[in-house]
């Protein structure tokens, strides 16, 4: 039952707890943002922790209250909000002590390790007093990441995040091998961890999950793309963003594999300054790679470690150039892990796509409504705008981030017919794309911008929904805002 030394930091921590626990914990919590050597010590420092707190009672938190209260912890979760009914139950049923609507920092600050939510910053006075005191904060994925020996395969990027970890996910299990899903999509990581027993896990993983990580160690990286998002809180410098993403190959080693787009000059930089020593697999659209994966007309091309695999890309149920870079990612993987080329094909074919990624919703008077409402960002709409060859009316806006919105101007200009600023902050979209394109109109209600849509469209053209933004300001988040759009066309129809 114990991995890679856990039996020998079990028994040294027997030994030594009875008579030393007080100047041990006051030690190691000075030392405990030293890199670890191993899961020996890992685990070893872990025990002599004993209090362990959770900030954030969502997904994650619940996740990691429940891995540390199976670890043995004395766990104490703290949430400024209310709980959600279904992680108030499990907490009450596992015995979990937990405050809500507060945090108690007199009570947090005598912790020996804080795991905090993925949405709480680290500039946060309470973390700020936290890491002033010497007690180390870290991520959900980094704690579960200490109690499996599971292979870890760890896909992030600004964009493409979701649909490749997807993807990923079901050429692994149409292979037949076991694997859990998890991270920024999916169940808690800590959650499956505490629960279940898998030979793989795929990983969806945000920037705001690697900042706090300090051994966390995936066996396959994926780095999509790195464009600016989420300046705001990265104190709108995009080399602190940056950074963030390439901690997710700060542990890997020369046997490891590190699968990333050939063509993003950010990348290429950060590889070049680095000259990390893990293995690198490179995803082209636009060379052919004597090792690695590309596309060249119009076909899927993988060559890793002696085998090759080839497939049409049109034969695929995603389109659009960011998903061939998607698709090509997640052959990469198979391809490392050995997986044979017809399972390869036969799981390409029959994927399904999450919801809200260039999700078709109707077809009303051979006008075509596209729901992309996870395009929180520029670089998403660059994508979108670049799968459409017919003309466009674009609906976007919400809680700008620091958009560029220069990134996507020519393709405005070249196919967006109309603009619908959906948003209770216009004036920067419409300051920027006035006299850029032939119409726009700002509105607070969503069914209002679709029939405004409708209104504008002709046999042939797109209505997209591609925000560039967050949706806060007018919904609950990027989903919500997807289904109301979803249903405001199906308005249409009635």
């Amino acid at each position: 039952m114990f991995i890679n030394g856990e039996r020998e930091a079990y028994f040294l921590c027997l030994f030594f707890y009875p008579c030393y626990w007080e100047g041990i914990k006051k030690s190691f919590r000075q030392k405990i943002y030293l890199r670890g050597q191993g899961r020996f010590l890992n685990v070893f420092k872990l025990i002599l922790v004993q209090k362990v707190t959770i900030l954030g009672g969502g997904e994650s938190g619940a996740g990691a209250a429940i891995l540390a209260k199976s670890k043995g912890f004395d766990v104490f979760l703290s949430d400024k909000g209310l709980l959600h009914q279904k992680y108030s139950d499990i907490l009450n049923s596992k015995n979990i002590p937990f405050e809500q609507g507060q945090h108690s920092e007199e009570r947090i600050l005598e912790s020996g390790l804080v795991i905090k939510s993925p949405g709480i910053p680290d500039t946060v006075p309470l973390i700020v007093a936290l890491k002033e005191k010497g007690i180390p904060v870290i991520s959900e994925i980094e704690f579960a990441s200490r109690y499996t020996d599971a292979k870890l395969i760890a896909i992030t990027g600004s964009n493409g995040k979701t649909t490749t970890t997807l993807l990923t996910y079901h050429l692994l299990k149409t292979a037949g091998l076991n694997v859990g899903l998890a991270g920024n999509i999916g169940d808690s990581f800590a959650w499956a961890v505490a629960e279940k027993r898998f030979d793989y896990y795929v990983l969806e993983i945000s920037s705001f999950q690697l900042d706090n990580i300090i051994d966390f160690h995936p066996y396959i990286s994926i780095l999509l793309n790195i464009t600016p998002d989420h300046l705001d809180r990265y104190g709108y410098d995009f080399q602190n963003y940056v950074e963030s993403k390439f901690n997710i190959i700060r542990n890997q080693t020369a046997g490891d594999y590190f699968i990333y787009y050939k063509e993003s000059e950010v990348i290429n930089s950060e590889l070049e300054k680095r000259k990390p020593v893990v293995g690198k697999v490179e995803v082209s659209l636009e060379q052919e790679l004597g090792s690695g994966s590309y596309l060249e007309n119009g076909q899927l091309i993988s060559k890793i470690n002696g085998s090759a695999f080839q497939q049409a890309f049109n034969e695929l149920p995603i389109k659009g150039p960011h998903n061939a870079i998607n698709a090509l990612s997640a052959i990469s993987v198979a391809q490392l892990l050995g997986i044979g080329a017809e399972t390869i094909s036969e799981g390409l074919k029959s994927f399904t796509n999450a919801p809200h990624r260039l999700e078709q919703v109707e077809v009303i008077d051979d006008v075509t409504y596209i729901n992309d409402s996870k395009a929180t960002n520029v670089d998403s709409v660059f994508y979108a705008l670049g799968s459409f060859n017919q003309p466009v009316i674009l609906i976007a806006g919400g809680v700008d981030k620091g958009n560029d919105y220069s990134q996507i101007e020519e393709l405005v200009r070249s196919k967006v017919k109309g603009l619908i600023v959906l948003g209770k902050d216009p004036e920067k979209l419409e300051g920027y794309f006035s006299g850029k394109v032939p119409q726009i109109y700002a509105t607070e209600d969503v069914q209002d911008a679709v029939d405004k849509g409708r209104e504008w469209g002709v046999p042939g053209d797109i209505v997209l929904l591609s925000p560039a933004c967050a949706s806060f300001d007018l919904f609950k988040n990027y989903e919500d805002r997807g289904d109301q759009f979803k249903a405001a066309v199906r308005n249409l129809i009635s």
